[in-house]
């Protein structure tokens, strides 16, 4: 069972409103609606072309939907539409606030430099230029990550598929950003990687009070590190709430042939 976070905040972090999008003439995604509070995690689940990835790209203003607002509560207190911003405000946002960590780590690491200059980079586009620093902060998020800080000068083509995968949590974290967005981090990655993985997600997001929404299509993984989840089908959540909730007792019939599949022997 997952604890819900304490109630530090009484204003969400971000406000999903209707947010709905088409490639062309398909619909894949209608009438999102949610909100996330400060250190809270999210799942969203559902089956390959539910729209759930659709939904990410859109939140992490990655794409732009077709209608509908996504709203990101900035230290300033206020809420701000994250799609009327300028481009240069997101990239801002998405190097200091916000964090996103690929289903393929390879996507999210530059694969030619080294671990610590993967690490160091995201410090040096907020202007920190210290030689010294850089190198010893990296070399702390190596340890953090369980990655050996001997290996600070190797790359990432070096490593295997679970050291990338932390090595990019690394990257994205070092910021200490508020929200990070996970689409299927543990896919791929054999199952002892995957526990040691989703361990070390749940000691970040206590320790950093981080929060995250992450899109898994393995409900094992939602019960572990979600508060709450949404159930996604063809392009519509059909169901929310606590996680345990959703899963012990789905109320929607979709919800309850995903859970009864992964129960069948």
């Amino acid at each position: 069972m997952t604890t819900l976070p304490p109630a530090s905040a009484d204003q969400p972090l971000l406000r999903v409103r209707d947010v709905a999008h088409r490639y062309g003439q398909r619909t894949v995604l209608q009438d999102a609606s949610f909100e996330l509070w400060p250190g809270e995690v999210l799942a969203i689940v559902g089956e390959s072309g539910s729209g759930k990835t659709t939904l990410l790209n859109a939140m992490a203003a990655r794409a732009t939907p077709a209608g509908g607002t996504v709203e990101f509560r900035a230290r300033d207190g206020g809420l701000h539409n994250v799609h009327r911003m300028s481009e240069a405000q997101q990239r801002l946002l998405a190097r200091t606030d916000w964090g996103f960590v690929h289903q393929n780590p390879a996507d999210g690491l530059r694969m030619d430099v080294s671990a610590g200059a993967n690490i160091g980079e995201r410090l040096m586009a907020l202007g920190e230029r210290h030689y010294g620093r850089l190198r010893a902060t990296a070399g702390e998020w190596l340890e953090r990550v369980e990655i050996d800080p001997a290996r600070i000068d190797d790359t990432p083509r070096t490593f295997s598929g679970g050291m990338r995968q932390r090595l990019q949590i690394a990257r994205n974290l070092v910021t200490h950003p508020r929200l990070v967005f996970m689409d299927e981090p543990t896919s791929g990655l054999d199952v002892s990687v995957q526990a040691r993985l989703l361990d070390l997600l749940r000691q970040l997001n206590r320790e950093m009070q981080l929060a995250v929404v992450i899109v898994t299509h393995d409900l094992a993984v939602a019960r572990l590190l979600a508060h709450r989840m949404v159930v996604m089908q063809r392009g519509r959540i059909v169901e929310s709430g606590l996680t345990d909730q959703v899963l012990d007792d789905p109320q929607h019939p979709y919800s309850q042939l995903l859970v009864s599949s992964v129960l069948q022997p």
